[in-house]
C-alpha cells in the first residue's frame, strides 16, 4: 500500500471495527444486504415524501420477472440488462415505486441534463435494487418490528469509489434551475449550497435523515483510488456518464447551459476601446494644447502687425453696408412712429395689452403639469417607450416596488456553534431584537389600511399586493413579501423555537440559528436538517433567495450580512385604472408607518422607499421651492428699482424712484411666461416642474437687460432736444434701441424653437414655451413697457411721487444725470485688459473647455434630483452600498414565432437536444462576462421547464384516463388512480404542436409542489400572452443584472443588452417559419429613463447647433449682412458654451437632459448679451475696430452717463460718427429769449457786447462757445469776495445749434502726426497769410500733396477755412477752434498755444 494511503485505510478500519458484523456477514456478488419494505422509521418525525425503511436481509438476489422486471427496466435499466433479459434484485416492487417516486422527484430537476439524471438515478439504484449489495453496503444499526421478525434497517453505511462519486457529482454539478436561475445542486446539498458543495457533501445530504426526503441515515464512504477497505468490502465502482456523453442513443448530451464541457470556445468579448491618446499623453490635451498655441500665436503676430502699422482705419463700407444702413434707417423710422403712437395713447395700450395677456393665461386652467418622469424624459416614439407599451399590453405594467433596509451601525457581531452546522458569524443585524422589530413591522403593515378617497373605501395589503401563488383570491398571507422572517414565516413562534438535536455531534441545542444557517444555503427546501424541522420556504408559498433578503454580506457569508431588506411587491395598474388609486393610498400609507416605526426604533436605521416616493419628492421641492423663486424676483424688481432711478437730489427721491415702473417691468416679464404657459395649456402641451423653475428667470435676464438699455437710453444718453415732446423723445429713443431688442429676441426665439425640435419631451415643451415668452414678452415690451414709460416721465414731469401719483411736490422737470460708478471702471480699467491680455485667457478657457469637454460624464444619477433633507438620500445610499443584485431584465418576444415547432422549441431552450446558440443558451453565455454584458444570472425559461414538467419520469403533467374527469389535467397532489398511468406523453421527447397548445395552458396554472416543482404558477403564468386560440402573441425570459450603481453602469447595460437581443433576434429569424419582423427586445423598468443618454451628446449636439443657426442668420440680415460681426458673434456664443461645459467637467456636474436645457437656456441668455453688444458694435462709428469694441462694451456693460456728444461738444480729439450729436454741418439758428431775475442789488447799469467762452474739463476737453446779448440789467450780488449783487437781466441771444435729426456719418481722420508735418513743412503754412481765406485754398492743395490728408479732402467743405467752413468752429482734430479768431488757443498737438509752437518753430 502507498504510504499516502496509509491513514485512509486506518480511518476505514476503524470505521467498520464500530459496525456489528453479525449484520451484513455474507460479502459476494449475488447478496444483498436487505430487502423488503419494514414500515416507516420511528426516528423519522415528519417525511415530505412517505416512504419505508428496508428490511435486514443478508441473502441472495432474487430473480426479477414481470412487473418488478418491468418496472425495474424503466427506473433503473443498467440493472435490468442481465442475460437473456433476466436480471436478479434486491428490491421488491414496493422498494421499486418508492424508488420510482424519489428518482422522479429529482428528475424533474435533473432530467434537463440526461448524463446527471442517468448517474444520480443508478447511485440511489445501486444503493436499493444492486444485486451486488453486500459488497459496498454495510448495516451499521437495526431497529424492532412489533409483531414480526423483521428487523427494520435504520442505519448503514455505503462504500463508493472517490473516483465515481466525484464523476457522478461532476455530471451534476452545473445543471441549471430554470426558473431561478440558480443551479439545481444547491437544492441537494444542504447548508453548503452549489457554492461550496462537494461529491461527499452532495452524498451526505442524499442520506441525511433530516432532509424530509430520505427514511433513514445514510453514511456515504468514499474509497479513495487504492485503498482497499477489508472486510470483503468492494467499493462501488461503475461507470459514470460525463455531462457531455449521451447516456444512450436516443438521447443526447448535456447542453452548454448545464455543462461546461459541452460549451465550443467562447471568445471573451472585448471591453470598451482604451481613450485617445498620443503616445503617453493624453489626445485631448494634446489636440487642445495645439489649438490653443495656434491661436494664441496668431493674435500675438496680429497684435505686434497692428503696432507696427498704426490702428487700422475703417473704410466707408460697400453695397452691403449701405443696404444695412438702409435696413437700420427703416426700422428706426418704423420704431420711431410705434413708440410716439405708444407714448401718446399709453392707457389703451395698456388696456389691450393687459387683455390680451390675460386672455392667453386664462389658458392657464387646462394646464396640465406632467410630473411621471416616463412622461418627460422619454419620448412617445422612442424605441423604449414602444417596448414598454407593448410590455404593459401583454404582460401589464411592472410591479410596484416598496422596500426598507434596516442597519444597526455600530453594533458588533457574534460567533455562534451550532451542533450540527459549525461555527459561523452572525452580524449584530441578525439580532433577535433587530428580528422581532423587523416582525413587528411587517404585522403592522399586514395589518394596516389605508383610505382611498375616490374608491370611497379602505384599502389593505392583500387589495393590492402580488400573489403569484393565489391571484385570484389572495389573502394577506398570500403576499409577496421578501424577507428574511420569511424563513420562519412571519411566525414569532417559530422563530422562538427551540429544539434537542439528539443525533448532533455533540448533541445539542438547536435554534432560529441553526434554521437560518441552513436556509440561506438552501433556500428551496421544504425541511431543514434540524430537529426544528422548518421549511424554508416564505409564507406565501415561494422562496426567499438570500442575496434578495440580505445584504452588505462578504462573498457566500449570508450571516454576516450587514442589512436586512424587506421588499413588498405590489401590482402595478395603467393610468386610469381606479386600483391604481389604492396602490397610491397603500403606499402612502406605507410611508407613514414606516415614519412612525423609525421613530419609535432610534438604535436602527431604517432606510425606505414607496413607488411613489419619487414622484412626491420632486413635487415636494418644487413646493419649497416657490417662495425661493418669488423672493428671487423680489431682489430682482428691487434692484431694477434701485438701478432705474436716478436720485439726483434727496428732496427729489421719492419723484426720481422707479418702483413704479420696475414692477410694471416685472408684470411685463411674469405677463409673457404666463400668456406663454396659457397659449400652450390650450393647445394642449403639457407643462413641467422644469418649465416652471427655469423659465421665468430666463425670460426675466432677457425682459430686464432690454428694461434696463431702454430706460438707459431714454435717461442717460438721448435727453430730450429742445422743442421735442415727450412723445416724440420716447419715440426716437425707441428707434434706436428696439432694432437690437429684435435682433436679440428673434435671435432666441428661433434658437428655442429650433430646440424644440428635440426627441426628449421635456427639452421640446421647455423650449417651446421659452420661445413663445421670449416673443411675448419683445411684443409686451414694445408696447405695455414703453407705455408704461410714457406714463412715468408724465409722472415725474409733473413732480408726482412714485407710488402715489396723487401726491407730489409739484416741481417738475426731467430728471438729472447721475454720475455712475461702473462705467469709469469700464472705461479706465477693464477694456484696456480686456482688449490686449484676457483675449488670451478666453482663448485658453476655450481651449480647456474643449479639452474638458470629453471628460464630462453623461448620465443623473436619482440622488442628484433630490432635496438635501429627503428621506430617498439614505435609502439610495444603502441600496447602493448593500443591494448584491441589480434589477430583473426581460428579454421579450414578440409574435411572429413558432414555439411549438421542434425547431422553433430547439431555439430557444437550454436543456439536451437544444441549440447551441438558442436564445437562453446565448444569455447564459453573456452572464460569464457581467463586466461587459451586465448580467448575472442567466434568464429564467418557461421552455425549458415546460419540457421538464412534461417529461413522464416526473408526476407533473398527467391525465384522467377514466371518470367524469376524463381527458381533463390531473394536478401532481391528485391520488386519483384513473391518472395512475396518464401520463401527457409517453417518452422523453418534444411534444408535437397540437401537444404543445394543449398541454401549455396547463403548465402555466400549475401550482408548484413537491412533487411537482416544475408548476409554471407563479413563474411563468404571466411570461406567456396568448390569445383566445392559443397562439403566442409575446413571452419573455427573465435574468438578472449586477448591481449597477451610476448611470453611467445603467446605460451600458441597456447598450449591452440591446446589443444582445439584436443577435439573438438575426439567429431565430433564421428559423424556419419565423415573421421577418419578428424581433427580441431586452426590457426593465430603468431602461426608458436611461435610453436618453444613448443619444443625448448627439442629440445635445444637433440642438445646440441648430440653436446656433439662427443666430447668425438673424444677425447677419439685421446688421446689414455683416459677416465678420455675425461670426464674431456665433463664436463668443461657441466660447460660452465650451466654458460653461468645462466648468461642468471641474464641478463633476453630469450631462444630461437637465443640464441641456440649461445649456440651451445659455444659448439664449448669450445671444441676449452677445447680440447687443454686437450691434452697438456694428452701429459704433469709431474709426477703428479697438475703438468700436471699447465703445461697445462700455455702452452696454454699463448703465450711466454716456460721454457722448452733447451740443457744442465733441469727444477728446474725435468727432462724433454717427450719433445724434455729432454735427457735421453746423448751421445757425436765432433764439430769442427772454429771463428775468430779481435779486437784492445795489446800483444799476447797462450792458452790451459779445463774449466768448472756452472751458476745459476732464470729461469734455475743451470747448468754445460764443455768444452775443445785448440787454440792460441791474445786478447786486452778495458774497463773501465782492459783497451784494442783484441782476435783471432781459434779452436775445444767438447760438451754433445742432439740428437732431442730422446723422450723415463722419469720414475717417488722419493720424496728426503726418499732419502736422505736412503744415510745418508747407511754406505758406509758416507765416501768418495762410490764416485768412487763402489758407483754405493752401490746405486743399496740402491735401493733395499727402496721401494722409487727402482721405479728408471730402471734409473741408468748398469755400475757405476761414469763413463757416467744417474746419471753422468745429474742426477734427481738437475741441478747440484752430482756425478761428482765437488763433491755436487749443491746438490738438499737445494742447500747446500754437504761437509757442510757431516761435519753436522759428
Amino acid at each position: 500500500m502507498a504510504p499516502g494511503l496509509a491513514l485512509p485505510a486506518a480511518l476505514l478500519a476503524a470505521l467498520l471495527a464500530l459496525a456489528s458484523p453479525s449484520l451484513t456477514p455474507v460479502r459476494q456478488r449475488g447478496f444483498c444486504a436487505f430487502y423488503g419494505a419494514c414500515g416507516h422509521n420511528p426516528e423519522v418525525n415528519a417525511s415530505l415524501v412517505p416512504s419505508e425503511v428496508p428490511c435486514l436481509s443478508n441473502t441472495r438476489a432474487q430473480l426479477a420477472s414481470g412487473a418488478v422486471l418491468a418496472l425495474l427496466r424503466s427506473v433503473c435499466p443498467e440493472l435490468a440488462r442481465g442475460q437473456n433479459g433476466s436480471a436478479r434484485v434486491c428490491c421488491s416492487l414496493a422498494q421499486l415505486h418508492a424508488l420510482r417516486l424519489s428518482v422522479g422527484l429529482s428528475g424533474a430537476v435533473l432530467a434537463r441534463c440526461p448524463a446527471c439524471a442517468r448517474n444520480f438515478a443508478n447511485i440511489h439504484c445501486h444503493n436499493i435494487c444492486s444485486p451486488d449489495q453486500s459488497l459496498f453496503a454495510n448495516v451499521t444499526r437495526v431497529g424492532t418490528r412489533v409483531g414480526t421478525d423483521a428487523r427494520p434497517v435504520l442505519q448503514y453505511q455505503l462504500f463508493y469509489r472517490r473516483r465515481y462519486a466525484e464523476a457522478a457529482f461532476a455530471s451534476c454539478q452545473g445543471v441549471r434551475l430554470p426558473a431561478t436561475g440558480g443551479y439545481a445542486i444547491s437544492t441537494m446539498c444542504g447548508r453548503y449550497g452549489a457554492h461550496l458543495c462537494s461529491a461527499q457533501r452532495w452524498l451526505d445530504f442524499q442520506g441525511d435523515k433530516n432532509n424530509g426526503l430520505a427514511p433513514l441515515q445514510i453514511d456515504f464512504q468514499l474509497v479513495p483510488d487504492g485503498v482497499e477497505p477489508g472486510e470483503g468490502i468492494a467499493p462501488l465502482d461503475v461507470p459514470a456518464w460525463r455531462c457531455d456523453q449521451a447516456p444512450d442513443e436516443g438521447q443526447e448530451a448535456c447542453s452548454c447551459q448545464d455543462c461546461a464541457l459541452s460549451c465550443p470556445p467562447v471568445v471573451p468579448p472585448s471591453e470598451s476601446p482604451p481613450p485617445f491618446r498620443v503616445g503617453r499623453v493624453d489626445g485631448a490635451l494634446l489636440l487642445g494644447a495645439l489649438l490653443f498655441a495656434s491661436l494664441a500665436l496668431a493674435f500675438l503676430l496680429a497684435s505686434l502687425c497692428r503696432r507696427g502699422t498704426g490702428q487700422v482705419v475703417l473704410q466707408p463700407g460697400g453695397h452691403r453696408r449701405r443696404v444695412g444702413e438702409g435696413w437700420q434707417r427703416l426700422m428706426e423710422r418704423a420704431f420711431r412712429r410705434w413708440g410716439a403712437a405708444v407714448a401718446a395713447r399709453p392707457v389703451p395700450v395698456l388696456a389691450l395689452a393687459l387683455l390680451a395677456a390675460g386672455g392667453l393665461a386664462a389658458g392657464l386652467a387646462r394646464l396640465r403639469l406632467t410630473t411621471e418622469p416616463v412622461e418627460l424624459w422619454s419620448a412617445p416614439g422612442s424605441r423604449a417607450r414602444q417596448e414598454k407599451e407593448f410590455h404593459d399590453r401583454h404582460f401589464g405594467p411592472f410591479l410596484r416596488t416598496n422596500q426598507v433596509i434596516v442597519t444597526v451601525p455600530g453594533r458588533p457581531g457574534t460567533a455562534y456553534h451550532s451542533v450540527l452546522l459549525g461555527t459561523k458569524n452572525f452580524s449584530g443585524v441578525l439580532a433577535p431584537d433587530v428580528l422581532r422589530a423587523l416582525l413587528e413591522l411587517q404585522e403592522e403593515l399586514a395589518g394596516t389600511a389605508a383610505w382611498a378617497p375616490a374608491a370611497g373605501r379602505n384599502v389593505t395589503l392583500r387589495d393590492v399586493c402580488y400573489a403569484p401563488l393565489n391571484p385570484g383570491t389572495p389573502g394577506t398571507a398570500d403576499c409577496a413579501v421578501s424577507s428574511v422572517t420569511q424563513y420562519f414565516q412571519n411566525n414569532r413562534s417559530r422563530l422562538a423555537l427551540r429544539a434537542w438535536q439528539q443525533d448532533g455531534k455533540p448533541p445539542g441545542t438547536v435554534d432560529w440559528h441553526d434554521h437560518l444557517i441552513y436556509c440561506v444555503n438552501s433556500p428551496l427546501s421544504f425541511k431543514d436538517i434540524t430537529a426544528l424541522e422548518l421549511s424554508c420556504m416564505a409564507e406565501y408559498g415561494g422562496p426567499v433567495f438570500p442575496y434578495i433578503a440580505l445584504g452588505g454580506y462578504p462573498g457566500s457569508e449570508y450571516t454576516e450580512a450587514r442589512a436586512l431588506i424587506v421588499t413588498y411587491s405590489l401590482n402595478n395598474f395603467p393610468a386610469g385604472d381606479p386600483r391604481l388609486e389604492w396602490a397610491l393610498s397603500w403606499e402612502r400609507r406605507f410611508l407613514e408607518v414606516l415614519r412612525d416605526f423609525q421613530s419609535r426604533h432610534r438604535h436602527l436605521r431604517v432606510a425606505f422607499m414607496a413607488e411613489r416616493s419619487l414622484e412626491d419628492e420632486l413635487a415636494r421641492t418644487a413646493a419649497q421651492d416657490v417662495p425661493l423663486f418669488a423672493a428671487s424676483y423680489l431682489l430682482v424688481l428691487l434692484y431694477i428699482a434701485l438701478a432705474l432711478g436716478e436720485g439726483t437730489a434727496w428732496h427729489r427721491l421719492l419723484v426720481e424712484s422707479k418702483v413704479t415702473l420696475a414692477l410694471g417691468g416685472i408684470a411685463v416679464v411674469l405677463g409673457a411666461v404666463l400668456a406663454a404657459m396659457g397659449l400652450l395649456a390650450l393647445l394642449g402641451v403639457p407643462s413641467s416642474l422644469i418649465i416652471i423653475e427655469v423659465v421665468p428667470f430666463l425670460v426675466l435676464a432677457v425682459g430686464a437687460d432690454n428694461i434696463f438699455i431702454f430706460v438707459q437710453e431714454l435717461q442717460q444718453q438721448s435727453p430730450r432736444e429742445p422743442g421735442e415732446t415727450r412723445e416724440q423723445q420716447v419715440g426716437r429713443v425707441l428707434a434706436r434701441v428696439a432694432p437690437s431688442m429684435v435682433l436679440c429676441s428673434l435671435s432666441e426665439t428661433l434658437c428655442f424653437l429650433l430646440g424644440a425640435l428635440s426627441s426628449m419631451p421635456a427639452v421640446r415643451t421647455f423650449a417651446l414655451t421659452a420661445a413663445l415668452a421670449v416673443a411675448l414678452d419683445l411684443a409686451l415690451q414694445l408696447s405695455a413697457f414703453v407705455a408704461l414709460v410714457a406714463l412715468d416721465s408724465r409722472r415725474q414731469e409733473a413732480g408726482r411721487f412714485d407710488l402715489c401719483c396723487c401726491c407730489g411736490t409739484g416741481k417738475g422737470g426731467t430728471a438729472g444725470v447721475g454720475t455712475g460708478l461702473l462705467r469709469p471702471l469700464l472705461e479706465r480699467y477693464y477694456t484696456p485688459v480686456l482688449l490686449h491680455p484676457l483675449v488670451l485667457l478666453f482663448l485658453f478657457m476655450a481651449c480647456s473647455g474643449l479639452f474638458l469637454l470629453f471628460h464630462v460624464s453623461v448620465g443623473l444619477d436619482q440622488e442628484l434630483a433630490l432635496p438635501e433633507d429627503s428621506y430617498l438620500l439614505p435609502y439610495f445610499s444603502a441600496l447602493n452600498q448593500y443591494l448584491a443584485v441589480g434589477v430583473p431584465t426581460y428579454f421579450v418576444t414578440t409574435g411572429g414565432y413558432n414555439f411549438s415547432s421542434e425547431s422553433g422549441t430547439n431555439a430557444i431552450c437550454s436543456s439536451a437536444g437544444c441549440d447551441a446558440d438558442s436564445l437562453t443558451q446565448t444569455i447564459q453565455l453573456a452572464t460569464r462576462f457581467p463586466n461587459v454584458s451586465y448580467l448575472a444570472i442567466p434568464a429564467t425559461s418557461w421552455v425549458d421547464d415546460f419540457l421538464d414538467w412534461l417529461n413522464p419520469m416526473a408526476r407533473c403533467c398527467r391525465v384522467h384516463q377514466s371518470g367524469e374527469h376524463k381527458g381533463d389535467f390531473c394536478p401532481s397532489t391528485s391520488s386519483d388512480p384513473s391518472c395512475a398511468f396518464g401520463q401527457c406523453v409517453k417518452a422523453v421527447r418534444r411534444p408535437t404542436p397540437d401537444e404543445f397548445q394543449r398541454f401549455l395552458p396547463w403548465f402555466l396554472q400549475d401550482r408548484p409542489t413537491l412533487q411537482c416543482p416544475k408548476g409554471g404558477l407563479g413563474a411563468y403564468d404571466t411570461a406567456v400572452s396568448m390569445d383566445s386560440n392559443g397562439t403566442i402573441l409575446a413571452t419573455r425570459f427573465m435574468a438578472y443584472q449586477r448591481p449597477l450603481r451610476t448611470s453611467q453602469e445603467y446605460t451600458a447595460a441597456l447598450r449591452a443588452a440591446r446589443a444582445l437581443a439584436q443577435r439573438i433576434t438575426g439567429t431565430l429569424r433564421a428559423v424556419p417559419g419565423t415573421d421577418p419582423d419578428f424581433r427580441v427586445f431586452p426590457y426593465t423598468v430603468t431602461y426608458v429613463y436611461y435610453e436618453q443618454y444613448l443619444t443625448v451628446v448627439y442629440e445635445g449636439l444637433v440642438t445646440l447647433a441648430l440653436c446656433l443657426v439662427p443666430t447668425f442668420a438673424v444677425s447677419f440680415l439685421l446688421l446689414g449682412m455683416d459677416a465678420r460681426s455675425s461670426l464674431a458673434t456665433l463664436l463668443t456664443i461657441a466660447m460660452v458654451l465650451l466654458g460653461t461645459v468645462g466648468c461642468m467637467a471641474l464641478w463633476a456636474v453630469p450631462y444630461n437632459a437637465v443640464a441641456l436645457i440649461n445649456l440651451v437656456a445659455a444659448v439664449g441668455i448669450s445671444v441676449e448679451f452677445v447680440s447687443h453688444i454686437t450691434c452697438a458694435f456694428a452701429r459704433s462709428r469709431q474709426p477703428t475696430q479697438v475703438a468700436r469694441a471699447k465703445e461697445a462694451t462700455v455702452t452696454m456693460g454699463s448703465k450711466g452717463p454716456s460721454r457722448r456728444c452733447q451740443p457744442g461738444r465733441t469727444r477728446r480729439g474725435t468727432p462724433c460718427r454717427g450719433q445724434r450729436w455729432a454735427c457735421t454741418t453746423p448751421t445757425s439758428g436765432t433764439r430769442t429769449r427772454t429771463r428775468t431775475r430779481t435779486r437784492t442789488r445795489t446800483g444799476t447799469g447797462t450792458r452790451t457786447g459779445t463774449r466768448t467762452r472756452t472751458r476745459t474739463s476732464k470729461r469734455t476737453g475743451t470747448r468754445t462757445r460764443t455768444r452775443t446779448r445785448t440787454g440792460t440789467g441791474t445786478r447786486t450780488r452778495t458774497n463773501k469776495r465782492t459783497g451784494t449783487e442783484t441782476r435783471t437781466r432781459t434779452g436775445t441771444g444767438t447760438r451754433t445749434r445742432c439740428p437732431g435729426r442730422a446723422e450723415p456719418p463722419c469720414p475717417p481722420r488722419a493720424p496728426p502726426p503726418p499732419l502736422f508735418k505736412l503744415v510745418l513743412s508747407q511754406p505758406g503754412l509758416v507765416g501768418l497769410g495762410w490764416i485768412g481765406g487763402g489758407g483754405g485754398e493752401v490746405l486743399r492743395r496740402g491735401a493733395q500733396m499727402s496721401p494722409g490728408l487727402g482721405t479728408w479732402d471730402s471734409s473741408w467743405g468748398t469755400g475757405p477755412c476761414g469763413t463757416r467752413g467744417h474746419c471753422g468752429a468745429r474742426d477734427m482734430w481738437g475741441h478747440g477752434d484752430m482756425w478761428g479768431q482765437d488763433l491755436g488757443h487749443r491746438a490738438m498737438w499737445g494742447h500747446k498755444d500754437f504761437r509757442a509752437i510757431y516761435r519753436e518753430f522759428l
